[in-house]
């Protein structure tokens, strides 16, 4: 996620979060087909889509979504905020070395997200 991140830059690059419970196990770097990269981010829905069929034909489960931040701030911003779901989906956000992790439709930052504890292997 770091390297596609660092490579997007100065746009912001995302994709998708696979796993099993809690655990996030592997992740996609999708297209950013947001109309305004640089500082927002879509991912492909033709991407999300077959991610979606995948699971539902036994594949891995999507957990949630990533993206990068090139101002390198790692915390979800007001926009997130806006475009996110109340799905409980993962959000991980990349702000320069930073990684934060945190669930979308719960109380916290921006009334929408609350921080989840990140341990990386």
């Amino acid at each position: 996620m770091k390297k596609a991140a660092a490579e997007a830059s100065p746009c912001e690059a995302c994709g998708l979060l696979f796993g099993a419970g809690p655990h996030i196990t592997a992740f996609a770097h999708t297209r950013n087909v947001a109309a305004t990269p640089e500082t927002r981010f879509e991912i492909d829905p033709a991407a999300l889509f077959a991610a979606l069929r995948a699971e539902r034909a036994g594949g891995a489960t999507l957990l949630g979504y990533w993206h990068s931040h090139p101002s390198g701030d790692p915390l979800p911003s007001a926009t997130d905020a806006a475009m996110a779901a109340a799905d409980g989906k993962l959000w991980l956000v990349l702000g320069g070395d930073d990684v934060t992790c945190w669930r979308a439709g719960t109380r916290g930052r921006w009334d929408r997200f609350a921080a989840v504890a990140l341990i990386l292997a």
